[in-house]
């Protein structure tokens, strides 16, 4: 294994966290047990397979890199872990009866940027016949894709379809080709039209509607979780009665779950309609140079204060189709993209301040993670829920991160633990919200 510089949005990832704030991506998956020692056996397993998969020994070390990076100075790179002991990331924890309480917990940790930053933390449930386990990833190191492959490594293994083979990458050398130069040239100019487009609709992004503070906090570094399960097929109901999207509808009930909690809280859903970044997975090029991620997003006012769940799911979805038409680089959505274009140190001085002003650009983030289809299991003992936990943006007390797996959606909470005490009853809102949907569609 050789050192990997982080590409830049995993360079900015890695430089807005603070000790107070971190800033980890988190899964948090439930198994049926066959017995009160499964979760043992569970982390036995997992600190075992840990140890072969290349990417869990990969730690992140500061570095300058002239030659691949000219402005590099303030980098860093992913690089083998000399001294990985499993043992120091796979952490068996005392049986307990609530298995969002302890993940919550569990989230307000940092993870220690010495060694590789992620962690599996098993949790035993305290009725002997289930088991959780809350793996943690800093962003850094994988995005939700990467870290799902990541997971699934360590997971008893499935039959998968052959991989296509990939195509060889080309020998790139220190300076580009000169026949490229014209090619490059335009393109420089095309990114800092596309940067000012993208600075301009941040700025309106930021005019008008009345603010949420139930969703905006000064960080306190606590953290709680929670999760709601519902069918897919009363998804598919409602998204074949109006039209639109399974990613419409789960967005539609994350607005009206608002405009309950909201109420029902006493703030008030009136003349409410909170930013909303949906994070798009932009995966760089093969023959890029640095590998990583490259995020771009949609950015959406929710429709918390119209009191019509209809009339929310079609401005949902004309909000959602605006944003596909521009595509997935323009819009004040797209401000992910300009980190590829701050040099390492800007990234290194700046991180701090990035981070800070998240709470200008979007109020909350609602984030999709992919899942397999396929029935996952470890040890034998087969997952039953799996909730998506996304890392909460400083200045920011809530995000929802969704999933489906085997027919079932599955939305994960994350929120600040003081800001919001209440994130069960939002919890129940979706449920409520769902029965909502389902009986104007019957109407």
């Amino acid at each position: 294994m050789t050192s990997d510089l982080l590409a830049p949005l995993d360079l900015a990832f890695w430089n807005i966290e603070s000790a107070e704030h971190p800033m980890h991506l988190g899964a948090l998956g439930v198994f049926a047990a066959h017995s009160p020692t499964a979760g043992a056996h569970a982390a036995d397993l997992l600190a075992a397979r840990s140890a072969a998969v290349p990417g869990l020994r990969m730690r992140i070390r500061d570095t300058w890199q002239p030659l691949r990076a000219p402005l590099g100075f303030g980098g860093a790179a992913r690089e083998p872990d000399p001294g990985f002991d499993p043992l120091r990331h796979v952490l068996l924890h005392a049986p307990t009866a609530d298995f969002h309480a302890a993940a919550g917990r569990l989230m307000e940790r940092p993870l220690v940027r010495s060694r590789p930053p992620w962690e599996a933390h098993v949790l035993p449930g305290a009725d002997g016949v289930s088991f959780a386990v809350l793996f943690k990833f800093h962003h850094a190191l994988a995005d939700g894709l990467r870290a799902l492959g990541l997971a699934a490594a360590v997971l008893d293994p499935v039959d998968l379809p052959p991989a296509r083979p990939r195509p060889e990458e080309p020998r790139r050398g220190l300076l580009p080709d000169v026949r490229q130069l014209p090619g490059l040239v335009r393109g420089a100019l095309s990114d800092v039209g596309r940067a000012l487009d993208i600075g301009a609709s941040v700025a309106v992004s930021t005019l008008g509607t009345r603010s949420t503070p139930a969703l905006t906090a000064e960080p306190t570094g606590t953290r709680r979780t929670s999760g709601v399960v519902i069918d897919l097929d009363d998804v598919h109901r409602v998204r074949k009665t109006v039209g639109g999207t399974v990613n419409d509808v789960l967005i539609a009930v994350v607005a009206g779950a608002l405009r309950r909690w909201l109420d029902e809280r006493g703030d008030g859903s009136e003349g409410v309609a909170p930013r909303a970044l949906i994070p798009v997975s932009k995966r760089r090029p093969r023959t890029a140079h640095p590998q990583g991620n490259r995020l771009s997003g949609y950015l959406i006012r929710l429709p918390v204060g119209d009191p019509d769940p209809l009339s929310r799911l079609a401005a949902v979805r004309t909000a959602m189709d605006r944003n596909k038409d521009a595509g997935p680089n323009r819009g004040a959505g797209a401000v992910a993209l300009l980190a590829d274009h701050v040099p390492a140190l800007g990234h290194r001085v700046g991180g701090p301040l990035v981070g800070q002003a998240a709470r200008l650009w979007f109020d909350l983030l609602v984030t999709s993670v992919p899942l397999p289809s396929l029935g996952l299991r470890l040890g034998g003992h087969p997952l039953t829920e799996v909730y998506p936990l996304a890392p909460l943006a400083r200045g920011q007390s809530l995000a929802v991160a969704v999933s489906t797996y085997r027919g079932r959606v599955h939305y994960g909470l994350v929120a600040d633990a003081e800001a919001v005490p209440d994130l069960d009853r939002l919890a129940k809102a979706l449920t409520l919200e769902v029965e909502t949907l389902l009986t104007a569609c019957a109407g």
